[in-house]
């Protein structure tokens, strides 16, 4: 290569190389470099045995221990090796001298050199105006950042000396803590004019930011002595007023707060920590921040039921009197209290159990909660969990926060004042979660028997024993739950009400307490057994009875108005007098169609709301292939593709039917299409539609069916029998069709119920066709042949109809 000047330094045409982690040389820099990688020593070894000239070049990941050539910037600095000396540990110490700028080019294959091309400094730039105004600025910014930087003395004496804009530049920049990146954009700028420029905008950013942090340091200085300053004048303060007899006002608080704590039976825990606040108290400005903080802590502390409990009821007569005088039915919730109060009144010190009511809006849920409360001689506190989505709502905030308190498990219990309350946790199903936390997740400890007797909240810092509590969540949907805090409680399933419940529900609670809220009398209105069956029957559609109280609110509403506009006369309302008050009955039985019909076949389904009828229709046209509508979900999908393919099946196995519908196009409907729908137990329900349109025969139109179907015929068990049987009846539907495994759960269906339905267990698709088409076909399963005869439980009176 050429000859550097002004040094007069030979290069050669390749040079060995060491790849430089967070550290970028510059010509003319001189410092020590520790040599430990293997391919770095031996460069050394190489450039020692001839010119003692090396090439520096830095890596873009500092990350990387071997580095290739393509991972190392393309633009190094050519060093000399001035000394070199072995360390014990096997490493190199070696004081090189940069000398100038040059660009990596390709390897050359002797001992691992690349070929380097020299890039020409400024030496021989000509001088300018702006360079001279450029070379004075960074001088003088250089001599305002030494005393504020550490930055080695004879920087000053060096600058000063330097009237090169180039050779100033990477001198100052080798003297700055410059990141990699900025110092190699500096080593790659060839002109001297612009590689100053940079530096001088670098040295003004440093400038800069070295001067605001010592401004800072004074700042945070004198704070502190400001504050040293008060503490000591507040202990003279202090000193003073004792003299003087002036602190009598600070002294009772604390004497009072004093008194408090030992009037309350704390745990070890929550009394040392009372007394140590009590102490930080002591030694507070009373007007200061923080001793606000301590005493609504302590306020909390002493508020707190940590050994308060209300007497159990034991009298287990008088217990089922409550339950009974509150809520007519829900023998199994009740039942299960009765037997926690039998094991209390046995044992005094057993948990609390944790139960979880789930079931249909309108069912008594949380009115339920109350009255076991009152039953059980214990405080009731309701916390609603409705959209909850942040873990501090359980556990707390810290303290350090401004305006914290505890969470509502730890307010709930100074609400009830005892530490052995009644506390519904309702809609248990609609917590949700977010970047805050889960607050799902933090109800773990709470209902957790094993754990909540040393409940942590983080306001407070210290166990709260909840084993005493009787919890008690609430849930329209179970899936809803996560399965961790689903398995931490006892499940009690609360179904709808049939007909007759409802009908004495109203007659019993919902009319005499409307009555009352509507400012009226029983002698200024009167309501019939007809009058209340007929609003049960054609006014509402739910499994609860929600909707009917306000039914009967509006009624009474009406009456109150003639009331207050005069009309002083009894109101007795009938039957046929509903229709005055509340217009046209929009569910009347007479609107279902019991009519026989082909492709028309009445499902039943199951929602949190519920049982509802579910009618399916089907049709055949010119194509190929299945349509589904109604807003069917991916598993009612499937399911009429199952019943679609067993129809195929069976259509091929009776000769007397032409087709299997491979040139038809089937669509099934299932109305009510703005309504979103899923799950499998359709599958009959479909099979039996698609089977009635294709053979051109009609299904029963006073019976309803459920279950899942599958590619062979058989019939699988589904959920919510109850439910279902209950909407069945509401539809006027007194035949149910379902899966033989699901009899066990007609066997939970109230007596009086069961004695209004007939329920035909099936197995397969042929016992089902059997019922429900009014000509039944000789029908056998796929693959495997059913027998043909009609199943025995069908009542003697039914006959196919024609």
């Amino acid at each position: 290569m050429t000859t550097h000047s002004p040094s007069e330094i030979e290069f050669p045409s390749d040079l060995p190389v060491i790849s430089l982690r967070e550290l970028v040389v510059f010509p003319y820099m001189a410092l020590p470099l520790i040599v430990a990688r293997e391919k770095s020593v031996a460069a050394v070894e190489d450039a020692l045995t001839g010119d003692r000239m090396i090439l520096l070049v830095a890596q873009r990941d500092s990350e990387v221990f071997d580095p290739e050539l393509n991972e190392l910037y393309t633009v190094g600095t050519v060093a000399t090796v001035t000394s070199r000396t072995t360390l014990p540990d096997g490493r190199l110490k070696v004081l090189i001298q940069g000398v100038a700028k040059a660009r990596m080019l390709a390897p050359t294959g002797v001992n691992s050199r690349v070929g380097v091309e020299e890039i020409c400094g400024d030496d021989g730039a000509e001088w300018t105006v702006e360079g001279e105004a450029l070379v004075r600025a960074v001088r003088s910014r250089v001599e305002q950042l030494l005393p504020l930087k550490d930055l080695p003395p004879e920087v000053l004496a060096v600058t000063a000396n330097i009237d090169k804009p180039g050779r100033l530049a990477d001198t100052v920049a080798s003297n700055l803590r410059l990141r990699v990146a900025e110092a190699q954009e500096v080593l790659e700028t060839v002109d001297p004019l612009a590689r100053l420029r940079k530096v001088d905008a670098l040295v003004r950013r440093e400038l800069e930011v070295t001067t605001m942090q010592a401004e800072i340091q004074i700042q945070a200085k004198e704070e502190m002595s400001r504050g040293e300053r008060e503490i000591f004048l507040r202990e003279q303060l202090r000193a003073i007023q004792n003299e003087l007899g002036e602190v009598e006002g600070a002294g009772n608080e604390i004497d009072e707060y004093r008194t408090k704590v030992a009037a309350t039976t704390f745990s070890p825990e929550s009394l040392e920590e009372a007394n140590r606040q009590i102490q930080r108290l002591s030694t507070m400005h009373p007007d200061g921040p923080e001793a606000q903080v301590v005493r609504n802590y302590l306020d909390w502390l002493i508020s707190l039921p940590w050994d308060r409990c209300s007497p159990d009821r034991l009298d287990l007569a008088q217990a089922r009197g409550i339950l009974d005088a509150d809520h007519a039915h829900l023998n199994k919730v009740k039942d299960r209290i009765l037997e926690f109060l039998s094991v209390r009144k046995l044992r005094d010190d057993s948990r609390g159990p944790i139960l979880c009511f789930a079931g249909p809006p309108g069912v008594g849920k949380t009115s339920l909660g109350r009255s076991i409360a009152r039953s059980m001689g214990r405080e009731f506190v309701r916390i609603s969990l409705g959209g909850v989505r942040d873990e501090a709502e359980i556990r707390g905030h810290r303290r350090t926060y401004v305006g914290a308190m505890p969470g509502r498990i730890i307010q709930a219990m100074k609400q009830a004042g005892t530490s052995n309350p009644v506390i519904m946790l309702d809609e248990i199903d609609k917590l949700s979660n977010d970047f805050k936390g889960d607050p799902a997740a933090a109800l773990l400890e709470v209902l957790d028997s094993e754990q909540n007797h040393d409940f942590s909240d983080h306001f407070l810092s210290i166990p709260f024993d909840l084993s005493r509590v009787l919890f008690i969540a609430t849930a329209n949907r179970l899936d809803m739950i996560p399965s961790p805090l689903r398995d931490r409680m006892e499940t009690v399933r609360l179904s709808g009400y049939s007909q007759e419940e409802k009908v004495e529900i109203a007659s019993r609670f919902l009319v005499p307490r409307q009555i009352v809220e509507h400012g009226l009398t029983v002698e200024q209105m009167s309501w019939s057994l007809g009058a209340i069956d007929g609003l049960v029957s054609g006014y509402t559609h739910e499994a609860g009875v929600r909707n009917l109280e306000r039914q009967v609110a509006g009624v009474c509403r009406k009456v109150a108005r003639r009331a207050a506009e005069g009309d002083v006369s009894k109101v007795s309302i009938t039957r046929p007098s509903l229709a005055r008050y509340l217009g046209t009955a929009p569910y009347a039985r007479e609107n279902e169609s019991r009519l026989d019909e082909i492709g028309v076949v009445k499902g039943l389904a199951w929602t949190e709301a519920g049982g509802e009828l579910l009618p399916v229709e089907a049709s055949l046209a010119s194509g190929s292939g299945l349509v589904l509508t109604g807003q069917m979900g991916d598993v009612m999908k499937e399911s009429g593709q199952t019943a679609l393919s067993f129809v195929r099946t069976t259509l091929r196995e009776l000769d007397a039917l032409p087709g299997d519908l491979s040139s038809s196009e089937v669509h099934v409907h299932v109305p009510d299409g703005a309504t979103p729908k899923d799950g499998p137990s359709a599958g009959v329900a479909i099979a039996t539609a698609i089977f009635s349109v294709a053979t051109g025969t009609a299904v029963r139109g006073d019976v309803a069916m459920t279950g899942e179907v599958t590619l062979r015929g058989k019939i699988l068990p589904v959920g919510g029998v109850r439910e279902k049987a209950l909407a069945a009846l509401r539809s006027g539907i007194t035949e149910v069709v379902l899966p033989r495994q699901c009899m066990s759960d007609v066997e939970a269906i109230p007596r009086e119920l069961r004695r209004k339905l007939t329920f035909v267990p099936v197995s397969d698709m042929s016992e089902v066709l059997k019922v429900v088409l009014c000509t039944p076909p000789d029908v056998k399963s796929h693959p495997v042949s059913l027998a043909a005869k009609s199943p025995a439980h069908v009542h003697a009176s039914f006959k196919p109809r024609s």
